[in-house]
């Protein structure tokens, strides 16, 4: 049989996973290996030093640098807090005095009688990572962090905004290529990973952060939208850290695309079940996909599954034009290279799209296989 590698999305009912939780810099892991944590668990945390605030003591107490160190009311390594005076000095023939007050609470780190300058350190800034999705610890990698391995149902979107969120999965529209309004939308939805069919317009999304939803899983989205979202044009295709106040998965791409059958069945048989998502996406080098995590209720460690690449019957989503966003299995691998329009000869395969039984030549570099 034909047999080649392409990249795809995984949708898969059950999976063994692992996901690496690592903190920005060394600091303490709160678990074991063998221990059993939950999605919203602390495994590890850290604190980022605070920020640095420079003070001109010798500009605002009128005195040379080299008088600043004899004003101090604190000394060097000592804390201080917000309106604190930290150094002082006698003006106009001692008939007034010049203060100095801290800014901001924190620690006084250098004074330079150069410079007549003083460094404040602000507080540092605690960073927890937690585990993200219900499973077992496997690995604990020294101060840094922990590998979490789970058993899940597992599904890849095309794209995604927002950080990690969690919630119970809620179907809000009737079909896969049912549009998510904002009339699907209300106060059962607090706190619910929402999934809607084809399509989600902008004032759908704010309307479902408003009612408190965690994310929303919809086939597709407007990229006009998604610059209103996110107040500028997405440069290079890297998301994740945005602070939207909700997480978005598109299952199928840009536009009003019916989410694919067999995501949209795989989301019913989860619902009402916690999910772990992701809206974090890569499209560049060092690809990574947004994702949806439904831990199975006891997590086993085992090898992980076995990725399969493209074959005869394999279930395939076009991702360029002019076939974009169709679903359709191959039926057909040329061994030969095909020359395009352009005349460049590449590796093709024949699909079948399931919407109308029609059938294709695509360039293999075109497609991503929908894996299971």
């Amino acid at each position: 049989m034909a047999h080649a590698y392409t990249p795809g999305l995984r949708v898969t009912d059950s999976a063994t996973l692992r996901r690496e939780r690592r903190l920005p810099l060394k600091g303490t892991v709160r678990v074991a290996k063998g221990d059993r944590v939950e999605a919203a668990d602390i495994v590890a945390r850290c604190e980022l030093p605070g920020n640095v605030q420079t003070l001109n003591i010798a500009s605002r107490l009128s005195v040379d640098a080299a008088q600043v160190t004899g004003t101090l009311r604190r000394a060097v390594g000592e804390a201080v807090r917000r309106g604190e005076v930290i150094a002082e000095a006698k003006a106009l023939f001692g008939l007034m005095t010049n203060r100095v007050t801290a800014p901001t609470d924190g620690v006084i780190e250098n004074v330079s009688s150069i410079t007549g300058q003083l460094i404040l350190r602000e507080p540092p800034l605690p960073v927890e990572v937690n585990a993200f999705v219900d499973g077992v610890v496997v690995e604990v990698i020294a101060d840094e962090g922990v590998v979490v391995e789970t058993r899940a149902a597992f599904l890849q979107g095309i794209f995604g905004v927002g950080g990690e969120t969690f919630g119970e999965i809620a179907i809000a529209v009737g079909a896969a290529g049912e549009d998510l309004t904002e009339a699907h939308l209300g106060p059962q939805h607090r706190g619910k990973v929402v999934v809607g069919g084809a399509y989600v317009s902008h004032a759908a999304l704010m309307r479902a952060r408003e009612v408190g939803a965690t994310a929303v899983v919809v086939g597709g989205f407007d990229d006009r939208d998604l610059r209103q979202l996110l107040g500028r044009d997405l440069g290079v295709a890297i998301t994740g850290s945005e602070d939207l106040g909700i997480t978005l998965v598109l299952t199928e791409g840009f536009g009003r695309i019916p989410m694919a059958e067999r995501s949209w069945t795989l989301l019913q048989r989860h619902q009402g079940q916690a999910a772990s998502v992701s809206g974090a996406t890569q499209i560049r080098a060092g690809v990574m996909r947004p994702e949806i995590l439904i831990a199975h209720g006891r997590a086993e460690s085992s090898a992980g599954g076995e990725e399969h690449g493209l074959e005869i019957g394999s279930l395939l989503r076009v991702i360029r034009q002019p076939y974009f966003g169709r679903i359709g299995q191959v039926v057909g691998l040329p061994a030969e290279l095909h020359k395009l329009e352009s005349e460049a000869m590449v590796r093709v395969l024949v699909v079948e799209f399931a919407d109308d039984h029609s059938r294709a030549t695509v360039p293999r570099a075109n497609v991503e296989l929908i894996a299971g």
